[in-house]
């Protein structure tokens, strides 16, 4: 019993620490529930289909500024880091109200997209500090909840609502955020850092952008850390996530209609991770990630094959057929929530030594940003050149791609405490 009650302090944190991660999924998948209205002929904003188009791509370029930010962490604390994420968060809210042309949603976009640079960098490590193993394990998928949630809420509100009434409604979430997580600690190693100079100096490494490099415990780490998240963006779920509802209306081949459809896939997501997550420590972080893969570039593949069917096959009729799409993506869930979904968040706080985490955080979140960017232009490409089933076939292969590598990158960080993973990178 005694036990309990201290882990439900660290429980109470996390949860409050990962509310953020709804406003930024709810900013991620706006233009999945608004590009439809935003296209409307004789609608009153000012946007062509193409312009749409690039509203997720614009958000993933912002995520890039995390080089900005790579010492916020350390300079005003995690804490601090997170608190500031109200500010961009309640910004993006406050112009999506008033925007009418293409320009003003881009500004918002690239807005939204800096917010997640930085929670990105500050959100893994206040996780990874403030929490025991056993929490960690279990619990440290805050995140992962949070942005489920927010994909979830915005095609429940956004499918039923006006753009602006959607964004009046949302805009309180940051505020309250800030006033919640005001009374929340401080990581204790960032008091370590700042507060007590003969612990810091205990540090291994002296945290130098070379030391990210030179280091071979840092080296795989960031290895892992990167092929995890290019992992996740390979798998196309920011594809989906930005674009499901488009994707549905475009094919018109689903038993649902696109709000029901993305309720169903969005939800499903939510419960699927919320379930994985409690297992976890179970199965081990590799095997997870291999099985997880393996299966997304299978439903992948069927799906890639149904389109391309639909598209060209004149002679087959696929009319019993059409609940494959959303059967075949809801089964895509299943594997992504088991791997894909929650262990690149999970590990980014697990990785890096203290000294290190923030630059490496950073950097990996450029690069995030930036496969993000190219991920979201390719499924563009493709799907104007090629059809819908050329972005499905380009994601199964690159998933099934990563299946193999992850053997040899991901490491097994399973009840390991922070200081356990650096001597098992350092000596392995």
């Amino acid at each position: 019993m005694k036990n309990q009650d201290k882990e439900w302090p660290q429980i109470l944190t996390i949860i409050l620490a990962c509310i953020p991660g709804i406003t930024s999924a709810l900013i991620f998948t706006w233009p999945s529930v608004f590009i439809p209205i935003l296209i409307q002929k004789n609608g009153k904003y000012e946007m062509s289909e193409d312009e749409a188009n690039y509203l997720p791509i614009i958000a993933s370029a912002g995520c890039m500024m995390a080089i900005v930010f790579f010492k916020l962490p350390d300079v005003i604390g995690r804490k601090y880091s997170l608190l500031l994420l109200a500010i961009p968060q309640a910004i993006y809210w406050i112009i999506t109200i008033f925007a009418r042309s293409s320009y003003w949603f881009y500004v918002a976009r690239f807005i939204g997209g800096i917010s997640d640079a930085i929670f990105y960098t500050a959100l893994p490590i206040y996780l990874g500090e403030v929490t025991t193993p056993k929490i960690r394990g279990t619990w440290g998928n805050g995140q992962t909840f949070s942005f489920n949630a927010g994909f979830f809420l915005i095609n429940g509100i956004g499918s039923y609502l006006s753009i602006e009434l959607t964004a009046y409604i949302l805009l309180p979430l940051p505020i309250i955020f800030a006033i919640a997580f005001a009374f929340m600690p401080e990581s204790p190693y960032y008091y370590i850092m700042k507060k007590n100079g003969e612990k810091a100096k205990q540090i291994s490494e002296t945290g130098t952008w070379s030391d990210l490099f030179k280091i071979n415990s840092n080296r795989r780490a960031l290895i892992a850390c990167v092929f995890l998240r290019f992992a996740q963006q390979l798998a196309g779920i920011a594809v989906f996530e930005g674009y499901f509802q488009f994707i549905f209306e475009k094919v018109g081949a689903t038993a649902f209609n696109p709000q029901t459809s993305a309720l169903l896939f969005t939800g499903a997501l939510w419960f699927v991770m919320t379930g994985f997550s409690f297992s976890l420590d179970f199965f081990g972080r590799c095997k997870s990630f291999v099985v997880s893969s393996l299966g997304c570039a299978i439903c992948l593949a069927v799906e890639s094959i149904y389109f391309y069917l639909d598209e060209f096959g004149e002679d087959v009729n696929l009319e019993n057929f059409q609940w494959i799409p959303i059967a075949g993506l809801l089964i895509y869930v299943v594997f992504y929530g088991g791997g894909l979904g929650i262990l690149p968040s999970l590990m980014a706080g697990e990785l890096f030594s203290a000294s290190i985490k923030g630059k490496a955080l950073a950097l990996a979140n450029v690069l995030y940003g930036l496969i993000g960017v190219i991920v979201m232009y390719v499924f563009k490409i493709l799907i104007e050149i090629e059809g819908l089933y050329a972005p499905f076939a380009f994601f199964s292969f690159c998933s099934f791609v990563c299946f193999v590598l992850a053997f040899y990158i991901v490491p097994e960080t399973r009840g390991k405490t922070l200081e356990e993973i650096q001597q098992y990178l350092k000596h392995k």
